[in-house]
């Protein structure tokens, strides 16, 4: 697996991705957020021409997984992740879990803390095997947010799953919360 940049917080290509195989594939083709990218085969280097200008329902450049990315309106020193996606035949590996470790690694070379707001717990899951650490803090829309570097990363752990306990969920995600009761973060991946 690679990983790579594309564009900047503000400014990054468009990136089609097939709607049938990438959940929240439209929110990828906007100018207006960077991406990073999980891909298979060759080095971007090695590619004639990329991003693709215009591929209609191809996964441009074996791309399992995106994450696109911007700064915060408010606060310079922070950049927030907006949309992580991966492949559907490729979900459950642990590939938006390191592409998300990844594309903050990058961002914190440049920015003091890395955001994100998660709407169920399979993504806080993977996400604090990421490095990021629930903050206590919801948005509007019932997300919760997580930071990197979150210095109580452990001892909120649970008080992000508890938040989800209160929730009507899927019997998925039940069994899920079940199985983590009393458990401490899950450990760090590797990008």
């Amino acid at each position: 697996m690679q990983y790579a940049v594309l564009g900047d917080a503000d400014d990054g290509p468009t990136l089609r991705l097939d709607w049938r195989a990438f959940s929240y594939a439209g929110k990828f083709v906007m100018s207006n957020t960077g991406k990073a990218i999980a891909f298979e085969g060759a080095p971007l280097a090695e590619r004639g021409d990329w991003p693709p200008a215009a591929r209609e329902a191809d996964d441009p450049a074996d791309v399992v997984g995106a994450v696109s990315f911007n700064d915060d309106r408010t606060d310079a020193g922070t950049a927030w992740l907006r949309y992580v996606t991966v492949r559907e035949d490729r979900r459950g590996d642990g590939i938006g879990a390191r592409l998300c470790a990844f594309a903050a690694d990058h961002l914190l070379a440049d920015h003091e803390r890395v955001k994100i707001a998660v709407n169920n717990p399979f993504a806080y899951e993977a996400l604090h095997k990421a490095g990021f650490g629930f903050t206590g803090e919801e948005t509007g829309i019932a997300e919760l947010v997580l930071e990197r570097p979150c210095a109580g990363r452990a001892a909120r752990y649970q008080d992000g799953l508890d938040v989800y306990r209160e929730r009507d969920l899927s019997p998925e995600e039940v069994a899920f919360l079940d199985r983590k009761a009393g458990s401490g973060p899950p450990a760090l991946v590797v990008s």
